[in-house]
C-alpha cells in the first residue's frame, strides 16, 4: 500500500487528483484543504480528510507522518495580493512540508507550480523550462518561484509541474470568472481577439501528476511545462463557451493600449485609495487575455511520458455540462 498526501485537496485540481488516485489499486490517500463541501469531497474507503492550517508545523508533521509521497497542490492563486499573504500560503507551507518530508523519508514530492513566472507583456511562444525567468510580474509568481527554489535545495526527490490555464469539470476559477464578468456586463473582447494561448484540460494535468508520482531515474528532480502543446485562439474559445450556454455573444472590443491604461489606473487606485483590494482589472490580467503565450512540452513528453489525452474542446464541453448541472 502506497500512502499519498494531497494538499489543496478541496480545490479544483486537488479534488480531481484525489478522485483519480482513489480508483487506483494499492493507494491510500490523506487529503487536506481549506473547506470540505459536498461538491469537492471524494467519498471512498481509501480517502481520509484531515483539515487544518499548513502554517502549523505540528499539523503538518501529523499530515506527513507515515506518508510515502506528497502532491502539493495547495496555493493562493491570484493576480493581486500582498507579499505576506502569498508567502504565508505558498512559501511557508512548502518549507514545512519539505522539512517534515525529510524527517519521514518521503520518496516523492510533486509540486504544482505555475508558468506565470514566465510572464512578460509580449508574445511568448515555445517557452522552455530552461528559459531565463524575468522579474516576477506579481507576488504570486514570486512566491511560486521561491517555493521551487526551496524544493530544489531540499533532499526529497521531486517533480515540479507548471500547468497552464486549467479547465474542465469542477473549474471554479478561470471560466466561472469569465461568466461572472459577462453576467455583470463587464466582459469585453480585449484587442483584436486573435491571440493564441495554452489551455490545459485538468484531466491531462492529473495525468502528469500520476506520472510524476511514478517517475524514476532521469525523470526525477526536474521541472516540466504541462499543457496540450497546441495553443488555441482565446477569444473564439470564449465565444464558443457563451454560445453553448445560450448567452449573448460579445459585440464590443477594447484596444489593448486603452485597456492597459484602465488597468494601471485601477491598480493605482487600489493601492492608494481602496485598501489594496484586488481591482477589477490588473495589468497581468490584461496580459493573459491579450498576449500570445505557449510552452514547449517536449521535456514532459520525453522524460515523463506525458501525452495530452483530452482536447480543449472536450474539456470545454465537460465544464459546460458540469456548470449547467451545478449552477443555481
Amino acid at each position: 500500500m502506497k500512502h499519498i498526501l494531497v494538499t489543496g485537496a478541496t480545490g479544483f485540481l486537488g479534488s480531481r487528483t484525489v478522485e483519480r488516485l482513489s480508483v487506483m489499486p494499492g493507494i491510500s490517500i490523506r487529503a487536506t484543504g481549506r473547506k470540505l463541501k459536498t461538491n469537492n469531497q471524494v467519498k471512498a474507503d481509501n480517502v481520509h480528510y484531515m483539515l487544518g492550517d499548513l502554517n502549523d508545523s505540528d499539523f503538518v508533521s501529523q499530515l506527513v507522518d507515515g506518508v510515502d509521497c506528497i502532491v502539493h497542490a495547495a496555493a493562493l492563486s491570484s493576480p493581486w495580493g500582498s507579499k505576506d499573504d502569498f508567502w504565508e500560503s505558498n512559501v511557508n507551507p512548502t518549507e514545512l512540508l519539505l522539512e517534515a518530508a525529510t524527517r519521514q523519508d518521503v520518496t516523492r514530492f510533486v509540486f504544482i507550480s505555475t508558468p506565470s513566472m514566465y510572464f512578460e507583456m509580449k508574445t511568448l511562444f515555445g517557452l522552455k523550462e530552461s528559459n531565463s525567468l524575468p522579474r516576477p510580474i506579481n507576488q504570486y509568481a514570486a512566491s511560486k518561484r521561491e517555493a521551487e527554489r526551496l524544493i530544489r535545495a531540499a533532499t526529497v526527490p521531486y517533480v515540479i509541474l507548471r500547468p497552464r490555464a486549467l479547465i474542465g469539470r469542477g473549474d471554479t476559477v478561470i471560466l466561472p470568472r469569465i461568466l461572472r464578468a459577462h453576467k455583470e456586463a463587464r466582459l469585453r473582447q480585449m484587442g483584436n481577439g486573435k491571440n493564441k494561448v495554452d489551455v490545459t484540460p485538468v484531466v491531462n494535468v492529473v495525468d502528469a501528476i500520476v506520472l510524476g508520482l511514478e517517475a524514476q531515474g532521469k525523470a526525477l528532480n526536474e521541472t516540466y511545462n504541462i499543457s496540450n502543446g497546441d495553443p488555441v485562439a482565446l477569444w473564439p474559445m470564449l465565444k464558443t463557451l457563451l454560445a453553448k450556454l445560450s448567452l449573448p455573444s460579445l459585440t464590443k472590443s477594447i484596444p489593448i493600449p486603452l485597456i492597459l491604461k484602465v488597468a494601471r489606473l485601477m491598480e493605482w487606485h487600489a493601492r492608494w485609495f481602496n485598501g489594496n483590494q484586488e481591482p477589477t482589472l490588473t495589468v497581468y490580467g490584461v496580459g493573459t487575455m491579450t498576449m500570445n503565450f505557449s510552452m514547449d512540452i517536449s521535456k514532459a513528453q520525453n522524460l515523463l511520458g506525458y501525452t495530452p489525452r483530452q482536447s480543449v474542446d472536450e474539456a470545454l464541453d465537460e465544464f459546460i455540462e458540469w456548470h449547467l448541472k451545478t449552477s443555481p
